[in-house]
């Protein structure tokens, strides 16, 4: 009996051991949520701050010294090219203008009597009826009259043009801006006080930078003219406020901070660009075709390297991966293959070899994902 008791006992202590063992190797009730690699595209951007900036501005100041009579916009007004902002008194000019024109037409006059007397002695000295020298002087007579028409012709014009500076007019389709000037104000065409200011918004651009580590890749495109998005969002880089193209490139990088500036045209036909705003800016550089995607979510880092655990027969297996371009929660890998099951969660329970149980059907990565910034190390 006491032999039989040991034999027990000895054969329940085995199989306890054994028990143990398999628990330490596989321990079951580990409760885990799963997604399934995907083959897709994903976008490679630039992210940078950029600052609305205007295709163009336009400062008007007074040509000419006079009293304003007029003005002709209301604050923040949609303007088109040509419509009337202001008016400076025209009637000193006027009479500037109508004095010019009356020395025109009396040099004209004398032009005309010059050159009918050089007619006349052009026909006598045919005849032999004058000395060549009264013909000579009436030549350069009238030389001297038609100079003196031209220089009164020049003198109309350049009073037409003070007379037009009178009635200004907007030289681009904009809105204007606060009003800065009213009637009665006196202006002076040698000063530098601002009559209005008009900006154009339709189309507008965005200016930001590029850091030069990345410029070959750009450059690479634009020399393939390749068109590349720009999109811009808010403060928080949260809102997609709008979306354009590249325009092109600064000629120079500056040195003070390893950036080049670059501009993007945006439509902006819901004005929800405004001048000088600050938004962040994401440039499409290139888009990686046919690469595997996870969940961003999935990866594990440890040090410098990144893992993922791929379910195999409800076993976890660890498996280091190379991440690459993220975006949306959707990161780029390489080590796993489409269709490999990855555990999204309980990474803190989890180990190599561990038996897991998933409590949900493997849910499936973005396949067509757009990434932001550069790739991960």
């Amino acid at each position: 009996m006491v032999l039989l008791i040991a034999i027990l006992l000895i054969y329940h202590h085995h199989e306890e051991a054994k028990k143990a063992a398999a628990a330490k190797v596989r321990p079951a009730g580990i409760t885990i949520t799963t997604v399934t690699a995907q083959k897709g595209d994903i976008g490679v951007y630039l992210d940078a701050i950029g600052t609305v900036t205007p295709v163009y501005t336009s400062a008007i100041t007074a040509q000419v010294t006079g009293i304003i009579v007029g003005v002709h916009y209301t604050e923040g007004q949609r303007v088109a090219k040509g419509d009337a902002l202001i008016d400076i008194d025209p009637r000193p000019f006027r009479a500037t203008l109508l004095q010019a024109e009356g020395a025109l037409e009396r040099d004209q006059n004398l032009l005309a009597q010059a050159q009918m007397d050089l007619e006349r002695y052009t026909e006598a000295w045919a005849h032999n009826a004058i000395a060549k020298q009264i013909l000579d002087d009436q030549e350069k007579l009238v030389k001297q009259d038609e100079g003196q028409v031209k220089n009164d012709e020049g003198t109309v014009q350049f009073d037409q043009v003070q007379l037009d500076f009178c009635h200004i007019t907007a030289p681009i389709a904009g809105r204007v801006g606060l009003r800065l000037v009213d009637p009665g104000n006196v202006v002076q065409s040698a000063g530098t006080t601002t009559l209005a200011v008009i900006t154009q918004l339709e189309p507008i651009t965005v200016i930001f930078t590029i850091p030069e580590d990345s410029l070959d890749a750009v450059q690479v495109r634009l020399r393939a003219h390749a068109k590349l998005s720009v999109d811009a969002f808010d403060r928080t880089a949260l809102k997609n406020i709008a979306s354009g193209q590249l325009l092109t490139l600064d000629n120079q990088i500056d040195t003070t901070t390893g950036t080049v500036k670059g501009r993007a045209l945006f439509p902006n036909t819901d004005d929800l660009l405004f001048p000088n705003q600050f938004v962040n800016t994401r440039l499409l550089v290139n888009t990686l075709q046919g690469v595997t995607l996870v969940p961003s979510s999935a990866i594990q880092q440890n040090g410098q390297a990144s893992f993922v655990y791929v379910i195999q027969e409800n076993v976890a297996h660890m498996r280091s991966v190379k991440a690459g371009v993220t975006n949306a929660g959707i990161t780029q890998v390489d080590g796993v293959n489409p269709g490999d099951v990855v555990a999204n969660s309980s990474f803190d329970k989890l180990q190599d070899n561990i038996a897991v149980v998933v409590s949900n059907k493997p849910a499936t990565a973005s396949g067509n994902a757009q990434a932001t910034g550069s790739p991960a190390p």
